[in-house]
């Protein structure tokens, strides 16, 4: 399989405890590890972004069900309560890194929301690379990338992949775009600052015509339920009205069993 839609799954935060300011972007540990139940149930199988090039390239292939599961920010709570669950089911993850700020906080999220969460540690990213997991690129401090000039820009985009590959020891060409903010100008820095590809939060599946870097991806919401989950999975949408209180009728009556 070399095209077709793939579900590139967008995480923040996984917290037992969310913040009500950042509860849409947080997922409860149990809900995760529900959904990943989903996953593995179903045949999904987790692929990273290079094999993902690769098969749009035309030059390898896609496994049956395949999955792209991405984590922005660096979190250290979807680090703590994620990484447990993915390598109980042996599935990979990407996770996109603010460069600049490892070892600290969410300084961005103070002025968007008035709260700070702790990003993970250099030693911690570098743990996350050797056991398997790809870390991309989210820039040096989160800016709004669209928003700035290209000397501005630039550099965040430039040194964030510099610093990421002399701190992992090891080539990094996937970004995400922080807030989704990216124009023409944007697009064409991120190649000439070397990444093959780049997430944007444009909503939908990601199909053979994907521009590799401004890829859709599909956000998952705390606020949502598993059948949420399994019908965003198929289409990037949100159920709605009728059709909703149906599937969710229905979840509950066959999944019930394997999701005490």
């Amino acid at each position: 399989m070399t095209g077709g839609s793939v579900p590139i799954l967008m995480y923040h935060e996984v917290s037992p405890s969310p913040h009500p300011a950042f509860r849409r972007y947080t997922v409860t540990p149990r809900a995760f590890a529900r959904q990943m139940r989903w996953l593995a149930a179903f045949g999904y199988r987790p692929i990273d972004m290079d094999t993902l090039v690769r098969a749009r390239q035309l030059r390898g292939s896609l496994p049956k069900h395949p999955v792209v599961i991405t984590f922005d920010d660096g979190l250290q709570g979807a680090v703590d309560h994620a990484l447990p669950v993915l390598q109980r089911h042996r599935f990979t993850a990407v996770f996109y890194l603010v460069a600049g700020l490892m070892g600290q906080t969410t300084r961005w999220l103070r002025a968007e929301l008035g709260i700070e969460l702790p990003i993970i540690s250099w030693d911690t990213a570098r743990r996350l690379a050797g056991s398997g997991f790809q870390c991309g690129a989210h820039t040096l401090t989160h800016p709004r990338l669209a928003q700035l000039s290209p000397a501005q820009h630039r550099p965040e985009l430039v040194e964030a992949r510099d610093r990421l590959e002399q701190e992992l020891s090891r080539p990094v060409a996937h970004l995400a775009y922080p807030f989704g903010s990216f124009d023409p100008r944007v697009r064409e820095a991120a190649a000439d600052a070397g990444y093959i590809s780049a997430c944007s939060t444009q909503q939908g599946l990601s199909n053979r015509d994907d521009d590799l870097l401004t890829l859709h991806r599909v956000p998952v919401y705390g606020h949502e339920t598993l059948v949420d989950f399994a019908w965003r999975l198929r289409t990037a949408r949100a159920l709605s009205g009728r059709l909703s209180a149906s599937l969710r009728d229905l979840s509950r009556r066959i999944a019930r069993p394997m999701y005490r």
